[in-house]
């Protein structure tokens, strides 16, 4: 695949169990095609985290397909198709290091342009400017000097730095605090402009504005 690809990607006759006598996913098939927004939604253990696994292919199907801009995912080496793939997750993860660095780690070829321009679309500048040592502030190793809104965002711009062309979000419920939560919002929206995206949606304005709501339910 090249290295920037469309993000269309189809589930075909998709089907996939931790046990044998338990299918979680059954015969799912469904297209999202490039840019839009598939919203998955239901209870917890219903399947949504594995959905999204299987995309990147941290299990194997017991049958059916993926495939991303018409090639069988399977045909492709797990590093290359993660290196396609910007994640959040609900615990954001961050090193001790730079906030700097903690955003350029999502593309070490990134420019100090192509950080800040991250780092500006995400937020993270409103409150990095007010931070005594601004970009330099050195992250703990716990994280306990930034608040969980921030290090949220922090990811974000670290995720529009490598440009993926297919993005994993799963929407933080309640570590972000009310201050910073709008901020979340807009940025994951604009990380989720022209790109395909697969959202562990928990807000209704998330799962209103999606191209596509899958609804799990027991598998």
């Amino acid at each position: 695949l090249p290295a920037k690809t469309d993000g269309h990607v189809e589930f075909q006759d998709v089907t996939f169990s931790y046990t044998e006598d338990r299918p979680l996913i059954e015969n799912l098939s469904f297209t999202a095609k490039p840019g839009h927004t598939v919203a998955i939604v239901g209870p917890t253990g219903a399947g949504k985290t594995t959905l999204v696994n299987l995309v990147m292919r941290f299990y194997e199907l017991n049958s059916g397909a993926i495939t991303l801009d018409g090639v069988d995912v399977t045909h492709l080496s797990r590093s290359e198709l993660r290196s396609k793939v910007g994640m959040v997750l609900q615990d954001a993860w961050l090193f001790g290091g730079s906030i700097y660095d903690n955003i350029r780690y999502g593309n070490l070829d990134a420019t100090e342009e192509q950080v800040m321009a991250a780092a500006k679309a995400t937020f993270v500048d409103r409150f990095v400017r007010a931070l005594p040592d601004g970009y330099d502030t050195v992250i703990d190793e716990e994280g306990n000097n930034v608040s969980a809104g921030e290090k949220q965002l922090i990811t974000i711009a670290r995720a529009f730095v490598a440009d993926p062309s297919l993005l994993i979000l799963d929407e933080a419920t309640s570590s972000v605090d009310t201050r910073t939560e709008l901020l979340v919002q807009k940025a994951m929206a604009a990380l989720r402009t022209d790109r395909t995206s697969f959202v562990i949606a928990h807000r209704l304005s998330t799962i209103r504005d999606a191209d596509t709501i899958l609804v799990m339910e027991n598998g």
